[in-house]
């Protein structure tokens, strides 16, 4: 049986999605895609844009599952899929669908729009969707919780350190192996934390749950962190942190404020950059929304980045807030530049100019080099298509 993630709410969840389907974000500790194959016991595969195929294909077998890469899954949603849902039968929560099983045929048709099924189903129960990128550092708390069960259930962890401080019940605290962790305060009367493989919390470092930092990453000497907050694999951070996602591979190792922010892969804010998560009105956030190409309600009184991968910020740079940045950009000045930042783009608030492919490439090449990943042809590809796409953004 194969297993299928499907993507839903793509152009919503841009520019963190111009580079990967939507199952490849991470929220809590996982991504949704290592949470569904932890959960289903099954390995995925993908739906999304063509020019993401080379690197996320689809791998139909005779009969699959396919299911919203949008939706986090729970223990009764996947013991529903596996023991209750008939086959052919399209299980929704209101207008938005869940999962699919079916065969190949009938899998290929819906996927290409003909979502014509033997029965609908209504789920029952409540289901979390991410539809917006603000949805990830809001719904984050309960996502955190929910995979630190799922990953250290039946497991013990490595021995917490006496040099360490801390505040809350032990069992809230993880560490895998390799994970070093020294004269830190930690903190999880409101959260779990969890320390992955080889990651390292560095002395004077100061993290109140929920909290997770994945495998390889790191927190710089005298670290603040506010959960909850993820820092997803081969990361660092420094300086105050509080509530925001890092996909992976990027660095904001410096002092400087990060809130309520989600930055994709192979991103560096340089020394001292500081994001607004808060209007000094105290009013509504509104954010570059993709899908209607235009600035957007988000609802929320804190918004603060939104960053594609491979985008970077000079020292002492200031963003505003609900900034939305997209992929491969340079951003520098010590003013507040634009709160829509087209990708490749390279510039300050004193004006921007197309970030040119072949300099953007030369600099992922040399940042990838760094963490062993090679800048190969079906990387380049994608942001090639990435950076032909959004042409019509760059109109400063």
């Amino acid at each position: 049986m194969g297993l299928i993630l499907f993507d839903n709410n793509w152009e919503n969840l841009k520019p963190l999605t111009l580079t990967r389907p939507v199952a490849e974000l991470r929220i809590g500790i996982l991504t949704i895609r290592e949470k569904w194959e932890r959960m289903l016991n099954m390995e995925a595969s993908y739906y999304t844009a063509p020019y993401l195929s080379a690197k996320y294909p689809t791998n139909f077998e005779p009969f699959n599952i396919l299911v919203n890469g949008s939706i986090l899954p729970t223990q009764e949603l996947c013991d529903y899929i596996l023991q209750t849902l008939p086959a052919n039968t399209l299980l929704v929560k209101g207008d938005t669908p869940i999962v699919l099983k079916t065969t190949q045929s009938t899998a290929e048709a819906f996927l290409t729009g003909e979502k014509k099924v033997a029965a609908v189903l209504e789920f029952e129960s409540d289901c979390v969707e991410i539809e917006y990128s603000w949805d990830l550092f809001m719904k984050n708390g309960a996502a955190l919780k929910a995979d630190y069960a799922l990953l250290t259930e039946g497991r013990t962890s490595q021995a917490l350190s006496a040099t360490n401080n801390l505040i809350g019940a032990a069992d809230q605290v993880f560490l895998e192996e390799g994970a070093w962790v020294e004269c830190a305060t930690l903190n999880t009367e409101n959260g779990p934390i969890y320390i992955g493989k080889n990651a390292t919390v560095m002395e004077g470092s100061m993290i109140r749950g929920g909290f997770a930092l994945c495998a390889s990453s790191s927190t710089k000497m005298g670290t603040k962190v506010y959960g909850p907050t993820t820092i997803g694999p081969h990361s660092k951070i420094g300086g105050e942190v509080n509530n925001s996602i890092i996909l992976g591979y990027t660095n904001k190792g410096h002092d400087g404020f990060l809130g309520n922010s989600v930055l994709g892969e192979w991103c560096n804010l340089g020394a001292d950059t500081n994001n607004s998560n808060l209007k000094n009105n105290y009013g509504e956030v509104r954010v570059w929304n993709y899908s209607c190409n235009s600035f957007f309600d988000t609802g929320l009184q804190f918004c603060g980045l939104i960053m594609g991968d491979h985008s970077k910020t000079g020292i002492n740079t200031m963003l505003n807030t609900g900034t939305v940045v997209g992929v491969s950009s340079n951003l520098f000045g010590g003013d507040f530049p634009r709160k829509y930042v087209p990708s490749f783009s390279w510039g300050s608030n004193k004006g921007f100019e197309t970030y040119q492919f072949d300099k953007a490439m030369e600099t992922a090449a040399r940042v990838m080099e760094r963490r062993n990943k090679p800048l190969d042809a079906i990387e380049q590809a994608i942001l090639e298509q990435v950076f032909e796409e959004t042409k019509e953004n760059r109109k400063y």
